[in-house]
This record gives C-alpha cells, structure tokens and sequence, in this order.
C-alpha cells in the first residue's frame, strides 16, 4: 500500500510541476512528460532507502 501512496503522491507533484514550469516558460502542458518524470521519481524514492546505510552517525553517536 505504501508504494501506491508513493506512486499517488508522486503523481500529483510532479504534474503539479510540469504544469507551473511549463507555464513559466511559455511551454504548453504535456501529461506524457509529467508521467515519465513520475516513473524516474518514483523509482528513485525507492531506491534511497536501499542505498542509504541503516546505522546513521546519529545511531553510532549516542553509544559512546
């Protein structure tokens, strides 16, 4: 469930964008950009917690 609330979220910021740059930039709104945007965002909100180790300095810095 947590990766459909990702995907949903996603989805609707990145619209968001695309739709205010576009705007700014004189640039008509395009769906099919936003969605490819979503996707390589989304796949990258998942992988950072992969990449990122588990034990922080925070963790290692209250045992001492």
């Amino acid at each position: 469930m947590r990766y459909f609330w990702t995907l949903f979220w996603t989805f609707l910021l990145i619209q968001m964008l695309t739709y205010v740059t576009g705007s700014m930039m004189g640039v008509g709104y395009d769906l099919q950009t936003g969605i490819i945007l979503t996707v390589v965002s989304a796949i990258l909100v998942f992988i950072i917690p992969l990449v990122l180790p588990a034990d922080g300095p925070a963790d290692q810095h209250g045992s001492h």
